[in-house]
């Protein structure tokens, strides 16, 4: 870990630089016959300076430093390393890898040796997914990374540092196993902080048969006592800052404070289906977007942070699918338009107050406040038995769901040797999904039922309350300093409820109340989970051990058609976690938990349930647990003598006793009613990743991943067992120089196979970036798709390009931009989904090709 640099005599440029390995070597790659001064220096030792001639050939230089344990006075910093590590972190100098084409945080990331940024803009270091993004150490939008890697400005970061074994509660530090933990936390440059900065985007262009528009404001300010961040997005280009899936998973810094405890009760959630964006595309989208969010020190021990987000989003969708059943063979095609509209907010206020080392009290409050809406029309052919028919559908959606997540926490260090954390959770939920089905024909006997209409109006009211309150108490012991022992006393509580109705319109516009018993639903559920668990952590040469054993009491009790049905039991479920420290940057890490996995109300309740206008469910209230038993293996090796990366993991699951689904088919129309299966689920996924740097300017990685399943259901009453098995295989070359056009390009393979069919997609990709001129920078993406199942009876190729070119004098507070998307005027997207009974295959219409010119005046 001793930082090497190559100072040019003649330029003054840094012409390479390294960090030694485990053994002192290190590599630079130098110019021929050039001087050059060596710099070294080691943290605790006396700086070095030796003066290097390069000839033709290789050379081997041998460097000794002296002056262990000096004193530092004056340390005077002329060029800093770009890439330094300092225990646990990671910080990289981020103008050492702008080549000048970089306008947002995302940009910078992606060329960072080890960092990625997926497609749904959370940034993954070493494998591992970042929790929490930080700006000068306050939250930023906390628990979603992508709003800050899609709006911080690039110019405004000197500095990335990367927390790995993060624990924000420092008192637990050590105590817990938290290599799974990375952060990052963003530094400025010193001119933006105490001042504010950003900049305003506004853009007009032009499509096929309308104008487009973009309206993007973006103002932040920081300072050691407060920071504020406002973000605003108005446009019909695309742009979504927050999809409806980014909203549903956004965790607002909620951690599972129970994933130690042995169970599983997870809240599940009552969206009918909503359609979801591929890609973020769609044939229409119309977006409005505000959210601020802030940190105030109150005080030297009290700091208050929070974040409000606002964003409404008007969709329309046009899909081609065909699904076909596994067992029958027999289709449905459909011609299915969608408009949908999307308001969504979100609110978090957090308090934390720390007067000493010693003690914290934390509190957290999370508010969802959504509606939505969604009109479906579609044309459908069904082929039951070599029988074709057809009809026009209309579907309505439309739901206000309110959630409030509260979190309390208390930490307490009575001594060196004594530490005690008791944390809490409570989460409100209210859903009111209300559904429409208008058919020609009649897909479910409902008693009373009125048949003979001219068409078939189902309606369903749902009404769905979750009141969950999570609370832990835990106690460390610090047995020696490498070791410690962890009491957890805890407790789960949830009470549920869940209403439904199903009732028909009729041509007359009467309404026709379904009342009979199967068609509604009044059902009560609690469920209470008691636990004491005892964990023991010790560290033993490279080696750390945590074993560990719950013991739990359950009791459950669902009340519906007038009667109650409780369960109570005992289980014991051990868990086990080991780490190899092979080497400081080297590790192997082994996971096995037996975990107890149990239902909510919604499979529970007895009475029919409208999944969808071909698919009628009812629960099963006699359900029981499941029990998985997980055994996971990660391997990680990063090198900085070459950026070398390595990671790799792989997991297999086996739940018994798994809930699962009993179906019977008329034709396509589903009626489902889950049971408890004596057979076995498997799950096996791995993926690993092989990446590093080259001679300064060039980055390369490999990667590939995979997920098998096994499932076993129940279909037109035979058991049926179904499998699948995902493939991704991706290159990536990419270069990074200053002067030069830099370029990235890549290949990625995507094998399904499911029970019956194999779909593939090829999918080469490029993109060129170019500052020149010292004002203009360009950048081109592009790729292509070549999408076919095994027989070819589905083959369609399609690509995408878009390019955009911006200018900006040196020092200027202007930009001017024209961008084009979609230049290619690709109609249509493909994909393919496996539901355990069925296959899907979908084309998906997206936005139309269009040219948009903007201006952007940077504060």
């Amino acid at each position: 870990m001793a930082n090497i640099m190559a100072i040019n005599n003649g330029t003054k440029a840094m012409d390479s630089y390294g960090i030694t390995n485990d053994k002192g070597k290190f590599q630079l790659t130098l110019k021929p016959n050039t001087a050059y001064t060596i710099k070294i220096s080691y943290l605790g030792m006396k700086s070095k300076e030796i003066a290097v001639s390069t000839k033709s050939e290789n050379m081997t230089q041998n460097i000794v430093l002296d002056g262990a344990g000096i004193e530092l006075e004056g340390v005077e910093i002329v060029r800093e390393m770009p890439v330094s590590i300092k225990g646990d972190t990671i910080v990289y100098n981020a103008d050492s890898f702008k080549s000048g084409t970089e306008k947002k945080l995302e940009d910078v990331l992606k060329k960072l040796p080890g960092v990625e940024v997926n497609a749904d803009g959370e940034i993954e270091v070493e494998g591992k997914k970042v929790s929490k993004l930080m700006v000068e150490g306050k939250d930023f939008f906390d628990g979603d990374t992508k709003l800050g890697v899609k709006n911080i400005p690039a110019d405004a970061i000197d500095k990335v540092q990367v927390l790995r074994n993060y624990n924000e509660i420092s008192q637990l530090k050590g105590l817990e196993n938290d290599q799974e933990n990375v952060a990052m936390n963003i530094k400025l440059k010193e001119g933006k902080k105490n001042f504010w900065f950003g900049d305003v985007t506004a853009g007009i262009g032009v499509a096929e048969l309308d104008s487009r528009y973009i309206i993007n404001p973006k103002l932040f300010y920081y300072s050691p006592k407060y920071s504020i961040n406002l973000i605003t997005n108005f446009n019909n280009i695309g742009e979504l800052p927050l999809t409806a899936q980014d909203y549903f998973k956004f965790t607002g810094g909620f951690k599972n404070m129970m994933k130690k405890g042995g169970s599983s009760f997870n809240v599940s959630s009552n969206d009918l289906g909503i359609s979801l964006l591929r890609n973020n595309r769609a044939k229409e989208i119309e977006t409005k977007f505000g959210a601020t969010n802030f940190a105030y020190s109150a005080t030297k021990s009290w700091n208050i942070s929070g974040f409000g987000i606002l964003s409404t989003s008007k969709t329309d969708l046009e899909t081609k699918s065909q699904t076909t059943i596994l067992e029958s063979g027999d289709q449905q095609k459909s011609n299915e338009n969608t408009n949908q509209k999307n308001n969504l907010g979100l609110f978090k206020l957090s308090s934390t107050y720390k007067p000493s080392d010693k003690f914290q009290f934390d509190y957290d409050i999370l508010t969802k406040l959504t509606k939505q809406e969604e009109y479906s029309d579609l044309f459908r052919e069904q082929i039951v038995q070599n029988v074709a028919t057809s009809e026009d559908i209309f579907t309505t959606k439309k739901q206000d769901p309110t959630s409030i997540n509260q979190n309390l926490s208390l930490y307490y260090t009575q001594s060196t040797k004594n530490i005690f954390a008791f944390e809490m959770q409570h989460l409100y939920q209210d859903e009111n999904p209300f559904y429409n089905a208008n058919l020609q024909t009649l897909p479910f006997d409902l008693s009373g039922y009125i048949s003979g209409q001219n068409r078939n109006d189902y309606n369903q009211d749902r009404f769905v309350k979750t009141n969950k309150l999570d609370a832990k108490l835990d106690y460390y012991y610090m047995v020696t300093p490498k070791s410690n022992f962890n009491i957890t006393l805890g407790n789960t509580y949830s009470y549920q409820n869940f209403n439904s109705h199903i009732f028909q319109m009729l041509d007359d516009g009467t309404r026709n109340d379904l009342n009979n018993a199967q068609n509604n639903n009044d059902v009560d559920y609690r469920f209470n989970d008691a636990f004491l668990g005892f964990h023991y952590k010790i560290l033993t040469g490279k080696f750390t051990f945590t074993p560990g054993v719950s013991f739990h009491t359950y009791q459950m009790t669902n009340g519906q058609l007038g009667t109650d049905y409780s369960q109570n039991f005992t289980k014991v479920l051990p868990d086990f976690f080991a780490l190899y420290q092979i080497k400081k940057s080297e590790t192997l890490t082994y996971n096995f938990s037996l975990t107890n996995d149990f239902t909510d109300i919604n499979q529970l309740a007895s009475g029919y349930v409208l999944s969808n206008y071909s698919s009628l469910f009812r629960g099963n209230r006699f359900l029981e647990n499941a029990t998985s038993q997980v055994h996971s293996l990660r391997y990680f090796k990063y090198n900085m003598f070459n950026f070398e990366n390595i990671f790799a993991n792989a997991t297999y699951t086996r739940k018994v006793d798994a809930i699962k689904t009993k179906a019977d088919f008329d034709g396509i129309n589903q009626s489902s009613v889950p049971y408890n299966s004596n057979l076995a689920d498997e799950t096996f996924t791995g993926m690993g990743n092989y990446g590093r740097s080259f001679l300064k300017n060039y980055k390369a990685s490999a990667n590939a991943s995979f997920n098998w399943s096994k499932f076993n259901n129940i279909q037109n009453n035979q058991l049926s067992t179904t499998e699948s098995f995902s493939q991704s295989y991706t290159v990536r070359a990419s270069t990074n120089y200053k002067n030069l056009p830099n370029i990235e390009f890549g290949y990625n393979l995507l094998i399904n196979k499911y029970s019956g069919s194999t779909f593939y997609t090829d999918k080469p990709f490029a993109r060129l970036d170019y500052y020149f001129l010292d004002s203009f920078s360009f950048v081109s993406e592009y790729e292509f798709y070549h999408y076919y199942n095994g027989d070819k009876t589905v083959d369609n190729e399609y690509d995408f390009l878009s390019a955009s070119l911006i200018y900006q004098k040196k020092n200027s507070k202007w930009e001017y931009k024209v961008s084009a998307t979609n230049l290619l005027n690709t109609k249509y997207l493909n994909d393919d989904s496996f539901s355990q009974f069925s296959t899907r295959v979908s084309q998906y219409t997206v936005q139309p090709r269009y040219i948009i010119f903007s201006m952007k005046y940077n504060l």
